[in-house]
């Protein structure tokens, strides 16, 4: 139960929130993000990167948000405000993909609880389903404003990012199991509009029925793509993105965040493990002529 955990205080109020536009990208339809000038011919190998902890280190970002959302509808579990801890974030967000499947699996496991959208605890699917719903709309309002202020890349990932963009033999794209409005608010601040057009492959949590470790979103990638699963790899952050990738039968390397990094990745299937990406060279994973990627450097 939620009194188990303690109070932490939520840095965004509802008072400092304005909601923003996502942009369009070569006529894509009002909120999507699609690529449209890729370089990509005569593709040897696939590099496809997950979103959250991998290009930016955001599940903080996520938590507070949560919590702002929270905080806004007057969410309860036995009286008691449901705030989500960094301990406990840090075992949710290595547990469950997506933000609506985290918020249900957290209210199954301690109960439904009580908020100004429903001053008696949702006992039917529909009424569950609303509230996690006007949740979800909330907590991307509060996201998006604060991946507006402090939002940046982590170290070394545009750069090998850019340069498989500039091979011809590499598809490239992101796979994110975000909601589509924050995990467009992400890339579009940091990886650029730009760089997303000339992307192969850029599918977020909406695009697909069934979020990660459902390998669903790589198995699509990899249609997208055209080419065998032993010639992608993935580059994730957590054990819920490794388990999707190795599902899809990818090869996986993981960048661990500081919540992440006490994982057993190796275990679970991982190439490789990254501290970080700075230094990580696009020719030394995808040598010239070479028929499978590489991960011994």
């Amino acid at each position: 139960m939620m009194s188990s955990c303690a109070r932490a205080s939520v840095a965004v109020r509802a008072s400092s929130v304005t909601s923003t536009t996502s942009k369009n990208m070569c006529g894509a339809r009002r909120g999507a993000v699609r690529a449209c000038a890729s370089n990509t011919t005569n593709a040897r190998f696939a590099l496809l990167f997950d979103c959250d902890g991998v290009i930016v280190e955001t599940e903080e970002l996520h938590r507070l948000a949560y919590n702002g959302a929270f905080e806004h509808y007057d969410v309860r579990i036995d009286g008691e405000r449901v705030d989500w801890v960094v301990e406990y974030y840090d075992v949710l967000q290595n547990t469950v993909g997506g933000g609506k499947p985290k918020m249900k699996w957290h209210f199954n496991q301690n109960a439904w609880p009580t908020s100004s959208l429903f001053p008696t605890a949702p006992t039917t699917d529909a009424e569950r389903d609303a509230l996690v719903d006007a949740l979800q709309d909330q907590k991307t309002v509060f996201y998006k404003k604060i991946v507006e202020e402090v939002a940046e890349a982590r170290p070394g990932i545009l750069e090998l990012m850019d340069e498989a963009i500039a091979d011809p033999t590499i598809a490239v794209g992101i796979c994110s199991a975000a909601t589509k409005a924050g995990f467009e608010k992400v890339v579009n601040s940091v990886v650029g509009v730009e760089r997303l057009s000339k992307m192969d492959v850029v599918m977020a949590g909406d695009d697909v029925t069934r979020k990660k470790p459902d390998p669903l979103i790589y198995n699509l990638a990899r249609e997208k793509v055209g080419l065998p699963a032993s010639k992608c790899v993935v580059v994730e952050d957590s054990l819920v993105g490794l388990r999707a990738a190795v599902g899809a039968e990818m090869n996986c390397v993981i960048t661990p965040t500081a919540s992440t990094a006490s994982a057993d990745f190796i275990g679970e299937g991982a190439k490789a493990v990254f501290t970080t990406l700075a230094g990580v060279k696009l020719h030394a994973m995808f040598p010239n002529e070479a028929t499978e990627p590489n991960f011994k450097f």
